[in-house]
């Protein structure tokens, strides 16, 4: 199910069936015991996280007000990712995870509600947990196209729900143009021009390696 479910989200990545169980399965779950989502959830916020950095340090609409720490959080907020990408790909539908709201509830329930009961949060972790596995199964490249047609698209700002300000919305489009489109390809030829400079590539690795050494940190400390 949890496969089948991320194969017909990404119908060119196939994503293998432990992997899949990881990334749909949230720590409040008893299941969690056997596997879930928190170490690919941090990995895929960083990965995300550089990638927006990247996008916004190179954009000619940045001013040297602007505070890119700001941004970035609040475009990234797990809640928008969660309303936005988690409901678009129907992460709720298929999550294991343990929800304060029962389920015959939960289905009429008021967006307000949902974010109060966790779900929003909980699909939030998921979205970044599903690049975090994109990354670590099928490469940097394909987290890349997968962020800039598949995520950022969707959390732009307007007057009813936070994202990216407004001001960055065309380096947004021009990006996703770059890589074909809401619906461009995920994997590409090899010959094909890199679509990571150098330094984008060393940002990035920091950023998983950063991510790594805290996770283990956490771990010797329990």
């Amino acid at each position: 199910m949890f496969a089948e479910h991320l194969n017909h989200l990404f119908p060119e990545l196939q994503f293998p069936l432990e992997l899949a169980r990881r990334i749909l399965t949230h720590a409040s779950h008893p299941a969690a015991i056997y596997g879930h989502n928190a170490g690919l959830s941090f990995m895929g916020r960083r990965v995300i996280s550089a990638y927006l950095y990247l996008l916004l340090s190179s954009s000619p609409h940045l001013k040297p007000s602007d505070d890119l720490e700001a941004i970035v959080a609040q475009t990234l907020n797990t809640y928008v990712l969660g309303e936005h990408i988690g409901s678009k790909w129907g992460l709720g539908r298929v999550m294991r995870w343990t929800p304060t709201l029962k389920a015959d509830k939960s289905k009429d329930a008021s967006p307000t509600l949902l974010k109060g009961v966790g779900l929003y949060k909980v699909q939030g972790d998921a979205v970044a947990a599903v690049i975090g596995g994109i990354f670590e199964q099928f490469g940097a490249s394909t987290a890349h196209r997968t962020f800039h047609t598949r995520v950022l698209p969707h959390i732009l700002a307007s007057k009813s729900h936070a994202g990216l300000p407004e001001a960055f919305h065309e380096d947004v489009r021009s990006a996703c143009n770059r890589f074909g489109g809401l619906q461009g390809p995920l994997v590409i030829d090899s010959s094909s021009l890199p679509l990571l400079t150098t330094d984008a590539k060393i940002m990035v690795a920091d950023s998983v390696r950063k991510e790594k050494e805290t996770t283990e940190e956490v771990s010797s400390s329990d």
